[in-house]
């Protein structure tokens, strides 16, 4: 059985580490799920990089978004769950930085 030790930080930079051994389906069917779930918001980002508009966007659904993705982010994190850590962190990454043009572009 091939172990994969992968290097995480909880805040305040104290260092965990998680054990993958073989990947169920449950797990699998977690980094699908959140692979779609984070790429579903890569063409949007694209877009405002390139137009340069966020006009169309609404801020207060990202904020709201980014709100509930750090939310996911923690749990991920308390239950150790790196599916959910790696999808959230990704996703708060692009929605985040849809969230940051759309204030500096208003």
């Amino acid at each position: 059985m091939i172990q994969t030790i992968i290097p995480y930080f909880f805040p305040y930079f104290i260092p965990k580490f998680i054990i993958l051994s073989k990947m169920d389906g449950v797990t699998f069917l977690g980094y699908a799920a959140g692979a779609l779930t984070t790429l579903a918001f890569l063409p949007q980002l694209l877009k405002v990089v390139k137009s340069r508009s966020t006009h169309d966007i609404s801020l207060l659904m990202f904020a709201v978004i980014c709100t509930g993705i750090t939310l996911w982010l923690i749990y991920g994190i308390l239950i150790e769950s790196l599916p959910i850590i790696l999808a959230n962190l990704v996703t708060l990454i692009i929605a985040g930085s849809i969230l940051l043009l759309k204030i500096r572009f208003k």
